[in-house]
């Protein structure tokens, strides 16, 4: 029996999935530089090195390819909180959680400022998205951290503002990555000093909520 039909079935899968993420790396940095009504397909396309068809194709309308970013995004931060369901010692969670939101910073920077755009614009776009699979994630991570403080394995602080404060933190490296570029003598942080920085935001909120 024949399994070309099979293989040119495989081939055509890999093409789309690499020209879908091509489109969808060149559309985040493009809308995190010139915000939804900023961004054009045309210019998304010149960036992924695809025709325009393309594009549209792939994302039926500009919206529809904001939203499928906007939500790959955030996404990726809560995966990020898998430590919570892998151990009981707070310490231990909270450090993988903060490192791993930090490299996200690192790695995906046009990411995090599409989002803060985003939500400083009112959230046009992902407040059913926030008020929905964001907040049910946040609730359920501040159980577990309503739990260690009744456990007293940690201070008594106020869960959420613990959250804000991680979130706030960590994404700064990126939302604000020209600014600390410019106050280190207007170059990016090497990757000893990013982890040398990774260590130390781990170090204070750790120690903040009485995990030193």
């Amino acid at each position: 029996m024949s399994t070309k039909p099979a293989v040119n079935g495989a081939h055509k899968a890999a093409i789309r999935q690499e020209n879908e993420e091509q489109i969808l790396a060149a559309a985040e940095r493009v809308f995190a530089d010139f915000g939804f009504k900023g961004a054009t397909t045309a210019r998304i396309a010149e960036i992924a090195n695809v025709p325009k068809a393309n594009v549209h194709y792939y994302f039926s309308t500009k919206e529809a390819l904001y939203r499928r970013i906007m939500e790959d995004v955030c996404d990726h931060w809560l995966e990020a909180a898998m430590t919570f369901d892998n151990s009981a010692d707070p310490a231990f969670i909270l450090r993988g959680y903060i490192e791993a939101k930090m490299d996200l910073s690192r790695v995906r920077p046009y990411g995090s400022r599409l989002w803060a755009h985003e939500i400083i614009r009112g959230a046009k776009f992902s407040s059913e998205y926030i008020s929905t699979t964001v907040k049910n994630w946040l609730d359920s991570r501040v159980v577990v951290i309503r739990g260690w403080i009744d456990e007293g394995k940690m201070d008594d602080v106020e869960p959420y503002t613990l959250m804000y404060m991680i979130f706030a933190t960590t994404q700064h490296y990126a939302d604000f990555g020209r600014q600390i570029e410019i106050f280190n003598n207007d170059k990016p942080l090497t990757d000893a000093q990013f982890a040398e920085a990774k260590e130390n935001v781990v170090r204070i909120i750790l120690k903040g909520v009485g995990l030193a």
